[in-house]
C-alpha cells in the first residue's frame, strides 16, 4: 500500500510530536513542541482504549490523556471499519478499510493517540456478540488483543461499550468482552505462551468502562468516578476540545465533521476489574521515573531540562540531552525504557535542527532492477555532527562526513530491488480470507499484529557522532517530487511487478437480451522488453471468441489496450455467477495484478494491485425501460451495475424540470440521498409529480436524521433504525401475485440467495396503508420485519422505497438481486 507518511521528525521512530494532520515528508518542530515533549519525557503512565471501529474511541478523552496528562496513548480498534457506508465515494469491503485506516492515523496525528488493529473483519452491522464471536473467530481476536496489551503495555484500559446489549451493536458489544478476557489473559504466561518469545505476561491495574451520554442512550450516573476533560495547553495554543473536535472530523467517510467545545467537559468511569479509582484513573500507579529502579536520576536531569531549556537556542540543550540518553540507556530494559530512548533522540534530532531524508526520484520501483537513493542531511546548530557511515538493503558503506552548520551535504546511494522483494500490499489483504477475519498466519504475522500498515519498503540506517557521541537513525526511502500547485510532495516507495493487468469491470453481466459483452484489459509495462499473451480462465457457461491475445510493451511506461469478447455458452438457462482470471504470460512468468489507486483530499493517497479477476454474472433476466434518472446520494456503484444490463443512466442535476424528468423510464435516489442531497429539497415536489404522471421512483434507503425533505414519499411512512443482518435470513413473500414480484421477471424464493453482508437496513415503519408490502424477514431471534420494500400506485406511476442493500448486492453481481430490482424499475405491463 502507498502511504504518504507523517514523518514528523523525517526519521522512522514514532512520531513524538505534535501534528497537523496529512503532513507530508520531513518537518520540523518548532520550541513550543520541542518544550511540549520535553515535558512529556518526564511522565511513564500509558493507558490503552478499546472498542470496536474506526470513529468508536472517545477523542476528546485520547487528546486529554495524550496532551494534557501526557501519558502515553493508544487506541486498540478490534477493526478497520470495513463494514460502513461511505459518504465521500463509491469505495466498499476492503477499499474502505483502507480509507478508514488512514482516518484513523489522521486522527490520531492530531490527538497524540497511537494506533492499533487485530485483525478482525468488519463484515457489517451485527445484533450480537455471539454472532460476532462466530465471524471473528473468539480465540483469534483475543490473541491479537493479548498481543498488544503485552506490547503496549499499559497502566489501565479503558472500553468505550458494555458488555451486553446497551452496545447497540455486536462488536461493540464483542470489543467489551474481549476487553475483559484480554485483561485477564495477558497476564497469564499460560494463554497464548507462543507470544513469549517476544514479549512478557502483563498484568494492566485496572480495566475501566467510559460511560457515554448520546443517541438515546445514558449510561452515566452521578456516583460514578468521573474525572473533569475540559482545558488549555498553551504550549499547543489549543483547547483539548478543539484537539478532539479536529480529531474526530477526520472520520469524513463517516460524515462525523463536529465543531469544538471550548468549556469543561465530565467523563464518566465504571471500574469493571481491578481496584477501583478513587483520585485518578491513575490511582496506584506510578507515572513519574520513580517507577524504575534507578530512574529518580533521570528524572532530576529532565526536570533540569525543562527548567533551562532557551526556546531561542534549542541547540543549547544537546549536551543534556546527551547526558539523559545515556543516563536511559543504562537502566534496566524494559518497554518504557525503550519508548523513552526513542524519544530523548526525537529530542536531540529537534533541538540540532537536523533535517535529513532518503529519496528517490521514481515514484514506483519493480522487482529485479536497480536504482539510486539520495541522502540529503543539513545540521542546523552548532554542535558538531557527523555521518560515520550507513547501511542499505544489507549493505555498509563508512563514512565520514562532518555536517558543518547550515551547510548541505548530499550522497548517492545504489538501491538494488531484488525479485524476491514483495510488492506493495497491505499485510493483511495479501492473502484470501473469510467473512469475519483477515488470514494473516504466516511465519512473520505475529510481528505484524497490531500494525495498521506496512513497514517501509527500505529504510537507511544512519551512523552519527552527535558531539561524540554515537547516535542511529532509521530512515525511510521515500519518493519526493515537486508538484506546480503544492510544492514538494513525498510518499512512500511502490514496488510493483513488471506487468499490471487491470479490467475494466470487476463484474461483467451477461444475460438472455444480452448474451455477449466486451471485456476491456489494460496493461502497462514498469520494465522494458515485456512480450508474451494476455490469457483468460473462464469458469463454465461463458466462452471467449480469441483467447491468449499476443502484447509486446517494448519500453518502460508503454501500455495497451485489449480486449476479450466474451459470451454466454448455447442454451443458457438459469443464472450463474463465477470468477474469471486474467494473467499476462511473459517469459516463464506469469502476472496477475493490477494497479488501483485510491485518493481522497483528507489522506494520503492509497496505492494497491488487486488480482485482475473479474466476476461473470449469467442472467436470465428480462428488462424493460431503457432511459434511468439517478440522483446522487453518498455513493454507489448501482448506475454502473445497471449500465450492465443496457440501460442508459443519467444524473440528474438542479436545473432538471419536470419536462426533463418525463423522458425518463424511471428515477432512481442514492443511497442517504435524503440526508445529503440538497438538490432534493426543491426537487421532491417535481419527484411526486413525476409519478403521478405515470414515471416510477426508486428511493434508495436513508437514515430517520437531518432529511432533507418530510415527505419522501406520497403517502406516510417513516425510516426506522430495523434491519436484517443475516445476509442468508429468511424470506416471505408477502404479495407472491403482486406485479413487481411477476413482472418482467417472476421471481422465487432462490432470488434472495448468495447476498452478501445483509439484507437491509434502516427499514421503513408505521406505514400508510395505500403502500403494499413486498417482504417479511427478520434475523434469528428477532422478530419479523415487514417494511424492507413499499411501494405504491401513485396517480399514474409507481413509487417504491426499498431499504434492502442493493448497493452492496449489485456490484458484486448477486443474480437475484438485479431480478427484483430491474422489477421495482418496471411500469406495469400494461403500460409498457
Amino acid at each position: 500500500m502507498r502511504r504518504i507518511v507523517l514523518l514528523l521528525l523525517m526519521i522512522g521512530f514514532a512520531c513524538q510530536f505534535e501534528a497537523k494532520a496529512q503532513v507530508y515528508g520531513p518537518q520540523q518542530p518548532d520550541a513550543a513542541q520541542i518544550k511540549f515533549q520535553m515535558e512529556k519525557l518526564g511522565v511513564l503512565g500509558r493507558v490503552l482504549y478499546l472498542a470496536a471501529h474506526p470513529d468508536d474511541e472517545n477523542t476528546t478523552l485520547i487528546a486529554y490523556l495524550s496532551k494534557g496528562k501526557m501519558y502515553e496513548t493508544a487506541y486498540l480498534s478490534c477493526t478497520r471499519g470495513d463494514g460502513g457506508q461511505n459518504l465521500i465515494g463509491s469505495e466498499q469491503g476492503s477499499e474502505l478499510g483502507l480509507i478508514r485506516t488512514e482516518e484513523l492515523l489522521g486522527a490520531r496525528s492530531i490527538d497524540g493517540g497511537r494506533q492499533f488493529f487485530t485483525t478482525a473483519n468488519d463484515f457489517g452491522f451485527s445484533k450480537s456478540a455471539s454472532e460476532t464471536l462466530d465471524f471473528w473467530g473468539h480465540d483469534r481476536i483475543l490473541a491479537n488483543a493479548v498481543w498488544v496489551i503485552r506490547k503496549f503495555q499499559p497502566d489501565i484500559i479503558i472500553t468505550r461499550f458494555p458488555a451486553d446489549a446497551r452496545a447497540g451493536h455486536g462488536h461493540h458489544w464483542t470489543s467489551a468482552i474481549l476487553a475483559r478476557e484480554a485483561y485477564k489473559a495477558a497476564a497469564d504466561p499460560g494463554r497464548f505462551p507462543q507470544q513469549l518469545k517476544y514479549v512478557k505476561p502483563w498484568q494492566a491495574k485496572r480495566l475501566l468502562w467510559n460511560t457515554f451520554n448520546f443517541g438515546h442512550s445514558n449510561t452515566t450516573a452521578a456516583d460514578q468516578f468521573h474525572i473533569q476533560t475540559g482545558g488549555y495547553n498553551a504550549l499547543l495554543g489549543k483547547s483539548y476540545g478543539a484537539i478532539a473536535a479536529a480529531s474526530r472530523s477526520m472520520h469524513k467517510s463517516q460524515g462525523f465533521g463536529v465543531a469544538p467545545y471550548m468549556g469543561k467537559r465530565t467523563e464518566y468511569f465504571k471500574t469493571i476489574e481491578g481496584e477501583a479509582p478513587k483520585k485518578s484513573l491513575m490511582d496506584g500507579v506510578l507515572t513519574s521515573w520513580d517507577r524504575i529502579a534507578g530512574g529518580h536520576t533521570t528524572s532530576e536531569l529532565i526536570s533540569q531540562l525543562n527548567q533551562q531549556f532557551n526556546p531561542s537556542d534549542p541547540a543549547g540543550s544537546i549536551s543534556l540531552l546527551l547526558h539523559i540518553y545515556k543516563q536511559i540507556k543504562g537502566l534496566p530494559e524494559s518497554v518504557i525504557q525503550q519508548e523513552k530512548l526513542k524519544e530523548t533522540k526525537a529530542l536531540i534530532v529537534a533541538c540540532l535542527g537536523l533535517f535529513v531524508d532518503v529519496t528517490t526520484s521514481e515514484p514506483v520501483l519493480v522487482k529485479g532492477t536497480s536504482t539510486s537513493a539520495l541522502l540529503r542531511a543539513v545540521n542546523h546548530s552548532p554542535v558538531a555532527v557527523t555521518i560515520t557511515g550507513l547501511s542499505l538493503n544489507g549493505q555498509q558503506q563508512r563514512l565520514q562526513q562532518p555536517l558543518n552548520e547550515d551547510e548541505d551535504f548530499s550522497h548517492t546511494i545504489a538501491l538494488d530491488i531484488s525479485e524476491s522483494q514483495p510488492i506493495t500490499e497491505p499485510y493483511w489483504l495479501k492473502q484470501p480470507h473469510p467473512t469475519g477475519y483477515y488470514n494473516v498466519d504466516r511465519p512473520d504475522s505475529l510481528q505484524l499484529i497490531g500494525r495498521p500498515l506496512n513497514p517501509p519498503a527500505y529504510e537507511v540506517n544512519l551512523q552519527l557522532l552527535v558531539a561524540g557521541n554515537e547516535m542511529t537513525l532509521n530512515i525511510p526511502v521515500l519518493y519526493r517530487h515537486t508538484d506546480e500547485v503544492k510544492g514538494e510532495l513525498y510518499q512512500p516507495l511502490v514496488i510493483t511487478p513488471p506487468v499490471t493487468v487491470n479490467i475494466s469491470d470487476p463484474v461483467i453481466v451477461l444475460s438472455s437480451q444480452l448474451s455477449s459483452k466486451n471485456l476491456k484489459v489494460a496493461l502497462k509495462a514498469f520494465k522494458e522488453g515485456q512480450s508474451g499473451k494476455l490469457h483468460i480462465e473462464l469458469p463454465d457457461g461463458f466462452e471467449v471468441a480469441q483467447n491468449d491475445l499476443p502484447f509486446n510493451l517494448e519500453k518502460k511506461g508503454d501500455s495497451k489496450d485489449m480486449v476479450f469478447t466474451l459470451t454466454l455458452k448455447p442454451g443458457f438457462k438459469n443464472s450463474v455467477n463465477a470468477d474469471a482470471s486474467v494473467s499476462a504470460i511473459s517469459g516463464n512468468q506469469s502476472y496477475d495484478r493490477g494497479i488501483q489507486v485510491i485518493e481522497h483530499s483528507h489522506i494520503p493517497t492509497i496505492t494497491l494491485f488487486p488480482l485482475a479477476i473479474t466476476h461473470l454474472v449469467g442472467l436470465d433476466i428480462k428488462t424493460t425501460g431503457k432511459q434511468i434518472g439517478y440522483i446522487e446520494g453518498a455513493g454507489d456503484m448501482v448506475p454502473a451495475s445497471l449500465a450492465q444490463l443496457g440501460y442508459q443512466v443519467s444524473p440528474i442535476t438542479a436545473g432538471s424540470s419536470e419536462a426533463e424528468l418525463a423522458k425518463f423510464d424511471a428515477i432512481i435516489t442514492g443511497i442517504r440521498a435524503y440526508n445529503i442531497n440538497p438538490l432534493l429539497h426543491s426537487l421532491q415536489p417535481k419527484l411526486l409529480n413525476y409519478v403521478k404522471e405515470g414515471g416510477v421512483l426508486v428511493v434508495q434507503y436513508n437514515k430517520n436524521a437531518k432529511m432533507v425533505t418530510d415527505q419522501l414519499g406520497p403517502y406516510p411512512f417513516t425510516v426506522t433504525g430495523d434491519r436484517v443482518t443475516e445476509e442468508d435470513a429468511s424470506v416471505k413473500f408477502l404479495l407472491p401475485q403482486d406485479p413487481a414480484m411477476q413482472y418482467p421477471n417472476q421471481l422465487e424464493k432462490a432470488d434472495f440467495d448468495g447476498w452478501i453482508q445483509e439484507r437491509g437496513l434502516y427499514f421503513t415503519g408505521n406505514v400508510d396503508e395505500k403502500y403494499r408490502k413486498l417482504f417479511e424477514m427478520h434475523d434469528t431471534g428477532s422478530p419479523e420485519l415487514d417494511g424492507s420494500t413499499i411501494l405504491c400506485n401513485y396517480g399514474k406511476g409507481k413509487y417504491v422505497y426499498t431499504a434492502l442493500d442493493f448497493f452492496r448486492e449489485l456490484p458484486a453481481g448477486v443474480p437475484g438481486a438485479f431480478r427484483l430490482f430491474v422489477n421495482l424499475l418496471a411500469k406495469p405491463a400494461a403500460d409498457q
